[in-house]
């Protein structure tokens, strides 16, 4: 069985985030997406809402799985038998730093984990979550970033009542 590993922040989750999971999981026998926990960072959503917003979303395919981890990828990757990451790019920059984390879980894992680098679909490339939480934070409509069924879940995390206008 072919096991491919999602592994992200996702806070919020974007569309682009989604398309990256659909398509992926069209690929592979089964995809985990690992939702970070990282000690370093405040999120918007905490990591047991991040996952429950994600698997809410995810639920109706057989072959997605959503948990947390914490701790160097790799090791994650190792405890669940995983020989694929999969990685989504919007614009050049990505190409950049993904090469880079590319070969340096190759190293870590002594060649035994692989990345895919799936292009973003133009209509989604410049989405990022980071600027969903810049137009949360100026109350602004974020309907066309962010997976209709979260929508009014993100609006009541962040205190805005019934939507923008």
């Amino acid at each position: 069985m072919k096991i491919a590993v999602y592994p992200g922040s996702f806070d919020p989750i974007t569309l682009g985030h989604m398309d990256i999971i659909t398509r992926s999981s069209r690929l592979f026998d089964k995809l985990i997406v690992a939702v970070l926990k990282n000690v370093d960072k405040k999120g918007l959503f905490t990591i047991d809402e991040r996952v429950g917003m994600i698997g809410k979303l995810v639920e109706k395919y057989d072959n997605i799985e959503v948990v947390s981890f914490e701790g160097l990828l790799i090791d994650f990757m190792e405890s669940i038998d995983a020989k694929i990451i999969v990685k989504g790019l919007r614009v050049g920059l990505d190409f950049d730093y993904e090469l880079q984390m590319s070969h340096m879980n190759r190293k870590l894992s002594k060649d035994r984990v692989e990345t895919i680098l799936l292009m973003a679909s133009t209509e989604y490339s410049y989405i990022s979550s980071s600027s969903v939480r810049e137009i949360l934070h100026f109350k602004g409509d974020i309907s066309n970033f962010v997976p209709g069924d979260i929508v009014q879940d993100i609006y009541k995390k962040v205190g805005i009542d019934g939507g923008v206008v």
